[in-house]
């Protein structure tokens, strides 16, 4: 397993089953076990200090920038790509071309087990993504998001 371009801005944990390039983490972040997290030697995924990120979830930042924020709970199995569409078939492309597009996660977001976050969603802070969610958009500060595809079911005021 190579480990490649990666910025500890303090302790840091990840499990060795985890893998882990291009990305800058900050103090206190954990990744369980199972895990493939990466950005691209251009576009450094990063990650806040205080976020937790669950067994086999897959953070995929190849073709645009990621960004996680501060004290960030990721459940286990979830996907979050910042590309998507038929890569293997010119045929299909040529209907459905493959998005690339950047992915913002706010502070204090909880991100449920199962859920998938889509090329070009941003989560302002607080936000919470109830489980299984399949997630497009831009959701605003203190949003409960349900759902396939997913909505905001409530907005809370945290602060």
């Amino acid at each position: 397993m190579k480990h490649a371009n990666i910025q500890i801005l303090g302790d840091v944990y990840w499990d060795s089953s985890t893998s882990v390039n291009n990305v800058k983490l900050h103090n206190n972040v954990k990744i369980s076990k199972n895990c493939s997290i990466f950005g691209s030697e251009k576009e450094q995924l990063t990650i806040g200090h205080d976020t937790y990120i669950g067994m086999n979830t897959i953070i995929n930042g190849f073709s645009a920038k990621i960004s996680i924020g501060n004290n960030v709970s990721i459940a286990q199995n979830v996907n979050i790509m910042s590309d998507s569409g038929p890569n293997a078939s010119l045929v299909l492309q040529a209907v459905f071309p493959i998005e690339k597009k950047e992915i913002h996660i706010g502070q204090h977001c909880w991100i449920g087990a199962g859920v998938v976050i889509l090329p070009g969603t941003k989560l302002e802070d607080y936000c919470v993504v109830g489980a299984n969610s399949v997630v497009s958009g831009h959701f605003e500060e203190g949003s409960v998001i349900v759902g396939c595809p997913a909505r905001t079911a409530k907005v809370i005021n945290y602060v």
